[in-house]
C-alpha cells in the first residue's frame, strides 16, 4: 500500500474509513503499476518470448532493441529488460522530466511535457538513427504510455518544433479537442500515426501500450505509433477549415498539408499495409484493469462494490453532483448497493478556469462534492489521478466526507470563494486533505471512489 501522511488519515472512526478508501486507491495503482503489467504481458520461456498468445523464438533474432516515450516509459522498459536479460541490445526512451528508473541497456532520456522541447526531439533523433539500422532478424520492442505524444516526436523536414507549437497554441485556443489536433500532428511527425512502425520495418515490432485515454483506442494514445492511422491529409486540412485556421497556419505547416492534398506526399499507413504483418500491439494497463483491481479489494474489505464505468467525461464538478446524488440514493434506499458500499467509476473530467487559483480537476471534483455532501453522515469520496499528479500540482487528488465543509467554516474558510476561483488545492492544504502520493511513473486516467459506510 502506498503511504499517505498521518494528517491525512486524521482519528477516531474518520481514520478506519479513510485507510479503507486508500487501500482501496493503493490497490488500483499497484495494478497501474507500469512495470508489474509488463512482466504480466511478457515471458519467456526457454528460447520463446511469449506474449498475449503470441510466441517468438527468441533464437531468429540477432537483436533486440527497446524504444518508446512516455511517463511510464523508464519503469516499462526497466521491465523489459528484466525479462529478457542480456538480449537487450540497445535502446532509447523519453520520458517526462523527474520520471526516470534505472535501466541497464536502455538510455533513458527526460523532456518536456505536456509541451514538446528539443531533448525530446534529440531523444527521438536518437531512435530514429537506431531503427534505421533495424532489420528482418531484429526485434524491436515499443514502450508507449500517457504523454508520448509530446515527449517522442519528430517533425518532417521543413517543419519546425516552434512552427507546430504555435499550431497547437491556434488549435487549443479555437477550441480544438485532442483528438482533432493529433490528427494534424500524425501527417506531420516521422513517429506518430503509424511512423514508428514504418521507420522500424522490416523488424519485427512488438508495442507494449499502457493507456491514458478514455476506451482505450490504440489509434489515439500517444498518436499511435505503432498503429494503423484512421486520418487523412484531408482530415487534417479539414481541421483547419473547421476553425478557421487555413490562412493563418504556419507557411511550412501549410505547404506540407497541401502537398499531402496533392498526393505529393505518402499518407500515414493504414489498415492492411503490409508492414503492420509484422507489428504486434499489446495494452499492458489501462483504466479499466486498475478499477478492477480497485474494485476486487474494495470487496475483499467486505463492501458491496459497483464499478459504474471507466467512459467518464464531463465537467469535474458537475460529475460530482452525480456522486452526491448517488450517495443519497444508497443512504436512502439501499441503491444501487446496500451500505457497506463503494461505488466507483474512472475516465477523466475536465476543468472551464473561471479563477487564478491551484488545482487540478480531481481536487475540484472533491471540492464540489464536499459543498453537496455537507452533513450527510458516513459518507467519503475520493477522485484520484493515478499518474500522482493532477492538473500542475504534487497532489493525486483530495479526500472529503459530509463533515469536510463543517471543518472548514470553523477554521474561516469559504468553500464556493475557492471553487469560484479554482483554488482547490490550497483549500484542501489548509485542511490538510491532499492525497499525496509522488509520482507513480504511471497514466492510466482518473478514478473515483465513493464510500457509503
Amino acid at each position: 500500500m502506498y503511504r499517505f501522511s498521518e494528517g491525512l488519515l486524521k482519528s477516531g472512526r474518520t481514520r478506519e474509513r479513510r485507510q479503507a478508501a486508500l487501500e482501496v486507491l493503493s490497490a488500483a495503482l499497484e495494478a497501474a503499476d507500469p512495470g508489474e503489467a509488463v512482466k504480466r504481458f511478457l515471458k519467456v520461456d526457454g528460447e520463446v518470448l511469449k506474449i498475449a498468445g503470441s510466441e517468438y523464438d527468441l533464437g531468429a533474432f540477432d537483436r533486440v532493441l527497446v524504444v518508446g516515450g512516455g511517463k511510464a516509459g523508464a519503469a516499462m522498459a526497466g521491465a523489459v529488460e528484466e525479462v529478457l536479460g542480456a538480449r537487450v541490445t540497445a535502446g532509447v526512451v523519453n520520458v517526462k522530466d523527474g520520471h526516470v528508473a534505472p535501466t541497464r541497456v536502455v538510455r533513458i532520456r527526460e523532456a518536456g511535457h505536456p509541451m514538446p522541447d528539443e531533448r525530446g526531439l534529440a531523444g527521438s533523433r536518437e531512435m530514429l538513427k537506431l531503427l534505421e539500422t533495424a532489420g528482418p532478424r531484429d526485434l524491436v520492442i515499443t514502450v508507449i504510455s500517457g504523454g508520448g505524444s509530446a515527449l517522442m516526436d519528430l517533425p518532417v523536414v521543413g517543419v519546425s518544433l516552434e512552427d507546430m507549437k504555435a499550431l497547437t497554441d491556434s488549435l487549443l485556443k479555437s477550441g480544438a479537442t485532442i483528438n482533432e489536433i493529433n490528427t494534424i500532428r500524425k501527417h506531420l511527425s516521422l513517429v506518430k500515426g503509424g511512423g514508428l512502425a514504418r521507420m522500424a520495418s522490416p523488424a519485427t515490432v512488438i508495442s507494449l501500450i499502457l493507456s491514458d485515454v478514455v476506451g482505450n483506442p490504440l489509434d489515439v494514445i500517444a498518436s499511435g505509433p505503432t498503429v494503423p492511422d484512421t486520418t487523412t491529409f484531408q482530415d487534417a486540412w479539414g481541421v483547419l477549415e473547421r476553425y478557421g485556421l487555413t490562412e493563418g497556419v504556419p507557411g511550412s505547416i501549410g505547404d506540407r498539408l497541401r502537398a499531402g492534398l496533392r498526393g505529393e506526399v505518402q499518407d500515414t499507413p493504414k489498415e492492411g499495409d503490409a508492414l503492420f504483418d509484422r507489428v504486434q500491439n499489446v495494452l499492458v494497463a489501462s483504466n479499466e484493469l486498475a478499477a478492477e483491481a480497485a474494485a476486487t479489494r474494495a470487496r475483499g474489505l467486505g463492501f458491496n462494490t459497483l464499478l459504474l464505468s471507466t467512459f467518464v467525461e464531463g465537467e469535474a464538478r458537475e460529475i460530482a453532483k452525480f456522486y452526491s446524488a448517488m450517495a443519497r440514493e444508497i443512504i436512502t434506499y439501499g441503491r444501487p448497493v446496500a451500505r457497506p458500499a463503494c461505488v466507483m467509476a474512472g475516465g477523466e473530467t475536465t476543468v472551464t478556469i473561471r479563477g487564478n487559483g491551484k488545482g487540478g480537476r480531481n481536487q475540484e471534483m472533491a471540492l464540489s462534492a464536499a459543498v453537496k455532501m455537507a452533513g450527510m453522515r458516513d459518507v467519503v469520496v475520493l477522485p484520484a489521478a493515478t499518474d500522482g499528479t493532477d492538473g500542475p500540482t504534487d497532489a493525486t487528488g483530495a479526500i472529503v466526507d459530509g463533515g469536510t465543509v463543517a471543518r472548514a467554516r470553523e477554521m474561516g474558510l469559504d468553500p464556493m470563494e475557492y471553487l469560484a476561483r479554482n483554488d482547490s488545492y490550497h483549500f484542501f492544504e489548509k485542511l490538510g486533505d491532499l492525497v499525496i502520493t509522488g509520482p507513480t511513473n504511471t497514466n492510466v486516467n482518473d478514478l473515483t471512489f465513493l464510500f457509503v459506510f
